[in-house]
């Protein structure tokens, strides 16, 4: 009973430290990166690996998710959760001085209240457009019936 008790107990403390990975907000991070900045809502690290790797890895890793966007730029690769994780995007950066740059951002309120009222804004301009084009065309109907009557 004593030895059951004590493997239990050194699978209880020792075992995670084994198998997990580091991560932040969810997002698993590499093992042989460097943390370079870390706040409540953003972490910016380093990696050995070059970019590719670093993109394979994540690409690996957040295979299966839904609401996952990956976008190639000219500077960096840019990994977007459209989904409810608590992280908002992953930054790796293909011109980076010494490895390769990841930033991982929390996802938050304002990034959210931005895009609405973007989308707000977008859907008024969208019917003011409709509305002037609709008006052009009433006047141009208005003044063609005007000169076939007369």
């Amino acid at each position: 009973m004593k030895k059951l008790f004590l493997i239990i107990l050194f699978v209880f403390f020792v075992g995670p430290g084994i198998s997990g990975a580091d991560d932040f907000l969810g997002v698993p991070l590499i093992p042989s990166g460097k943390t370079n900045l870390k706040t409540e809502g953003r972490l910016e690290m380093t990696a050995k690996q070059s970019h590719d790797e670093v993109k394979s890895f994540y690409k690996k890793k957040l295979k299966g998710y839904k609401d996952i966007k990956f976008r190639d730029w000219k500077d960096a690769t840019y990994i977007e959760d459209d989904g409810n994780r608590p992280w908002h995007s992953i930054t790796i950066s293909k011109v980076f001085t010494d490895g390769t740059g990841v930033i991982i951002v929390k996802d938050n309120w304002t990034w959210i209240i931005g895009t609405l009222i973007l989308r707000y804004i977008g859907v008024f301009v969208v019917l003011l457009l409709l509305f002037i084009g609709i008006s052009v065309s009433g006047a141009i109907i208005a003044r063609s019936v005007k000169k076939v009557n007369a």
